[in-house]
């Protein structure tokens, strides 16, 4: 407002025994300094609000929120790991009403992280310290710390395996230094999980590449089913950067999901991140959240009707 708005103003207040214009004045003055002085304070605070609204506003807007909100509270998210697992026993299951006296033994070859352990407390931190992307650096403090939990029916799972004399091994790309394998097994054994020793878990600390490993697995044992969040987990070819072809590799393998292979939902991270990004870790910049958007508005309505 302005001063002459405020003069306006004054003018229309009515003043009672008003004893000599110098008086007069000076009531006007004081009542307008006062006027002026609130306005001030008001407009001062309604910078501070908007400030505050400001830093508000991106703490919600944050794109990870949607996807750790049905991981962590979806009872349909659960509901995919237990299929998932139940799937899994009818495989095994069929694989030992095949199987023969002098056959080789058979095996489980299964991927670790958010497959048979959830990370949902590493991405809630990242959340609540206004973070978009994976962080690298955030990862290797928060891993040693045992703060995983158990993906829903991978413990029974397993546990029936080694019930029925199906060997578990664990294959997993990691790397925190020298003390990753370390890591891993303390991991497995936290969750009280079967075949947890040095022979059966796998890590690969340079590289995601994890068919070195089936291969090994495959010189002594007949593996009946492989475990993952990712589908690089069951065939490397899948490690590409274009969304389409990968796509399409999918689809010439339609027929080994839920039979050689199964998935278990992860929408977090992974190679369907290199897909859009050309990196599975891609840097928080702007084009990066361009990129983002694109990739979550390949199919999109134009408004048209």
């Amino acid at each position: 407002a302005t001063d002459n708005h405020w003069t306006s103003i004054l003018r229309k207040l009515h003043m009672p025994d008003t004893p000599t214009p110098s008086v007069a004045d000076e009531e006007r003055r004081r009542i307008l300094g006062l006027m002026l002085a609130g306005g001030a304070l008001a407009c001062t605070g309604s910078s501070a609000t908007a400030e505050q609204d400001k830093a508000i506003d991106d703490s919600i807007r944050n794109p990870l929120l949607w996807v750790m909100a049905y991981t962590q509270t979806a009872a349909e998210f659960y509901a995919l790991c237990h299929q998932a697992y139940n799937l899994a026993h009818l495989r095994i299951d069929l694989a030992l009403a095949q199987h023969r006296p002098g056959d080789r033994p058979l095996a489980v070859i299964t991927d670790m992280d958010n497959t048979i352990l959830h990370t949902m407390s590493y991405w809630g931190y990242l959340i609540n310290e206004g973070k978009e992307f994976f962080d690298d650096a955030i990862w290797d403090e928060w891993l040693p710390n045992n703060l995983i939990t158990a993906v829903p029916g991978a413990n029974e799972f397993f546990e029936y395996c080694q019930e029925n004399k199906v060997e578990v091994f664990y294959v997993t790309n990691r790397n925190q230094g020298e003390r990753t394998f370390e890591y891993a097994l303390a991991h497995l054994r936290y969750l009280k999980f079967p075949y947890a020793n040095d022979q059966n878990l796998f890590v690969f600390r340079e590289t995601s590449d994890k068919s070195p490993a089936r291969r090994k697995i495959e010189e002594t044992h007949e593996v009946a089913l492989m475990l993952g969040d990712n589908l690089n987990d069951y065939r490397r070819d899948y490690y590409v950067k274009d969304v389409d072809e990968r796509r399409a590799l999918m689809e010439r393998d339609r027929d080994d999901w839920g039979a050689k292979f199964i998935l278990l939902p992860n929408p977090t991270d992974g190679h369907w991140v290199r897909a859009i990004f050309g990196d599975s870790e891609p840097a928080p910049t702007e084009e990066n959240r361009r990129l983002l958007k694109n990739a979550a508005t390949r199919v999109a309505w134009d408004g048209s009707r």
